[in-house]
């Protein structure tokens, strides 16, 4: 195995690791919090994910900036885009989960999490074997752009603008509704208000 391959595997261990403490201290991976963004009853999940596409944006910046990395767009394709938007926020709301959550409930003990891991690998494999036909007759290919390419600018200077655009609606989110009122409300997992929590709690003192 190579110096350049060793390295990759390891950035991508610890890259992990540092995910999954986020994740785990978010609580964003449990069900009632993500079904609850869903139905727009707390917003720590986009807060957190609006979180890591500035993170990444700078990251990415320095990193193309200094000639680390080499930007390879994906084609333009809008109505494949909103379709499998649909799809998968639909998925999300049914299960409770999304493909980056699963693991990290299937790790705390969300049985019916293994269900959804065993339901997005048999898409996955489906879709290998259907994406041939679905690039001729649903899909095609379109342009490659970079969201910077459409008003001119460097990348480094529309990641950067992008990611103080995107702290900015932060900090208004938070002033509106802090993240502490919304983790209160679903941090046990409830899907509503009435429902079993996944933890299990110390019963009353008789």
């Amino acid at each position: 195995m190579s110096s350049s391959v060793g390295i990759a595997i390891l950035t991508g261990l610890l890259m992990g690791i540092v995910f999954g403490i986020a994740l785990e201290k978010s609580r964003v991976f449990e069900p009632g919090m993500i079904v609850g963004q869903m139905q727009l009853r707390n917003f720590i999940m986009l807060k957190i994910f609006l979180t890591a596409v500035a993170t990444g944006a700078v990251v990415l910046a320095v990193l193309n900036g200094f000639g680390f990395v080499k930007l390879q767009p994906k084609a333009t394709l809008y109505a494949a885009d909103l379709a499998g938007g649909a799809l998968l926020g639909a998925g999300i709301a049914l299960a409770g989960a999304c493909p980056g959550t699963t693991l990290a409930q299937i790790g705390v003990g969300y049985r019916d999490a293994l269900f959804t891991l065993a339901g997005g690998l048999c898409g996955a494999v489906a879709f290998s074997y259907a994406q041939p036909w679905l690039d001729k007759a649903l899909i095609g290919t379109g342009p490659k752009l970079i969201f910077t390419d459409l008003v001119g600018i460097p990348f480094w200077q529309g990641a950067i603008g992008l990611s103080a655009v995107i702290a900015v609606i932060l900090v208004l989110m938070e002033r509106a509704r802090s993240w502490r009122n919304d983790l209160g409300q679903d941090s046990d997992g409830n899907f509503a208000g009435g429902a079993e929590p996944f933890r299990h709690r110390a019963a009353p003192a008789e």
